[in-house]
């Protein structure tokens, strides 16, 4: 994250012994440890709860398209069994006309001469 070599650390720990004394230095660097720490620890934990977040809405797309795969596919058998309960033999050109005149559409009779 930050860029701080060894000659930085070295330099910035004489100045704190230098302003703070040797008595205070130790507890001052100790309570800096923990707050970098505390602070790294929530840094970590906000980056996994996005990355969790993320991976939930990359599941999520695939789930949203069979979702719509499912309802196309349900509306298909739905027109097809609304139009199987409509259906009318004695409407169609290929029915079979009670007199026996009517014809299918392959050219027979529509009647069965096993």
């Amino acid at each position: 994250m930050f860029d701080v070599g060894f000659t930085e650390i070295l330099l910035l720990s004489l100045v704190g012994l230098l302003v703070l004394g040797p008595e205070r230095l130790p507890r001052v660097a100790r309570t800096l440890g923990g707050m970098a720490r505390k602070a790294r620890g929530s840094w970590l934990s906000l980056k996994r709860s996005i990355e969790a977040e993320m991976r939930a809405e990359e599941l999520k797309e695939p789930l949203r398209h069979f979702e719509k795969e499912i309802r196309k596919t349900a509306d298909e058998v739905k027109s097809g069994v609304d139009s199987i309960r409509n259906f009318d033999p004695m409407k169609t050109g290929d029915a079979v006309k009670p007199d026996g005149s009517g014809t299918g559409s392959d050219g027979s009779d529509g009647i069965d001469k096993a």
